[in-house]
């Protein structure tokens, strides 16, 4: 099942957003340590070519510490673009964003010259509680649920230091296969537009070859036998009293179990993507696109 979240909202925010760069220094692109790859708009990187960059990883208190520094070190690499990793813990994260921001735009400062900064970043991903850590007070709504912001809003870090936020945005077409699920187990995409079943079973399958200790430690589950993710995810499901009548397990149940602990760092630090296993999904996700664009195509062609 290939999973699309892009409400109407987000649509009103991709133009918003057009706009704004036009007056806008630096971008502050926030992206969640655990999928640094998913979490990456290609329609903002579309929207963004000239602009510095800065990436920042954000909740890398729940990802995989080795991992986090492999992302870094990739975007790091890149031209104009600088990357660091932060979390809520850090009671003082302007200093180092805003230092970033100048070393990418040494022309700006001062009451002749303020830095402008547009954040931007896919739904839940922490960047409102960002902002209110920024600011040291309630400047931005926060909630555990995607598509919290809607509209723009202009927050002075400093008297030289405009940050204008945006809602959280995704892409109309997610052609990632990977990506759509490992966005589904953060809980940027609204759980209306994704089966929970199906996002802990692919969930389950990488766990099991990245994190299988992880499991075992968290449910009590021997992974010696080999056991498919369906079979684990019932193991889970019985191991936490997700039952129908009849001592059947309530799946469902099981996946939300399963995907809540994910998304708390009940599993432990985790990260679902190296940047070596994303380039590969998404070399693969553009053939598989290119090759239906081909075949919508066609038929019109030989009319």
């Amino acid at each position: 099942m290939a999973i699309q979240w892009f409400p109407g909202h987000m649509h009103l925010t991709k133009k918003a957003i057009a706009e704004r760069l036009k007056n806008i220094d630096v971008v502050i692109e926030l992206l969640d340590a655990r999928l640094p790859g998913s979490s990456a708009n290609p329609m903002l990187a579309t929207l963004c070519v000239g602009k510095p960059t800065l990436k920042v990883l954000n909740k890398q208190d729940l990802a995989d510490t080795g991992r986090t520094a492999t992302w870094l070190a990739h975007y790091n690499t890149q031209s104009t673009t600088r990357a660091l990793a932060l979390d809520a813990s850090m009671a003082t994260p302007a200093r180092a964003l805003t230092q970033a921001c100048f070393e990418l735009a040494p022309g700006r400062g001062g009451m002749a010259k303020p830095m402008r900064v547009l954040i931007c970043g896919i739904p839940n991903v922490g960047k409102s509680t960002l902002i209110n850590t920024l600011t040291g007070k309630r400047a931005a709504k926060t909630g555990d649920e995607a598509g919290i912001t809607r509209i723009e809003q202009r927050i002075n870090l400093a008297d030289d230091f405009y940050l204008y936020d945006t809602p959280g945005i995704l892409w109309p077409r997610i052609i990632v296969a990977r990506s759509g699920f490992n966005l589904a187990a953060s809980g940027a995409i609204g759980r209306n537009a994704f089966d929970e079943e199906e996002v802990a079973l692919e969930l389950l399958e990488y766990l099991v070859l990245n994190y299988p200790a992880r499991l075992q430690a968290r449910f009590g589950i021997d992974l010696g036998a080999n056991l498919t993710a369906d079979a684990l995810l019932d193991a889970i499901g019985r191991r936490r009293g997700a039952l129908h009548g009849g001592q059947r397990v309530n799946l469902q149940k099981a996946a939300e179990i399963l995907i809540y602990d994910f998304r708390a760092g009940a599993l432990g630090r985790i990260t679902l993507e190296t940047p070596e296993e994303f380039v590969r999904w998404l070399v693969e996700g553009q053939t598989l696109d290119a090759q239906r664009q081909l075949r919508k195509t066609r038929p019109r062609a030989q009319g």
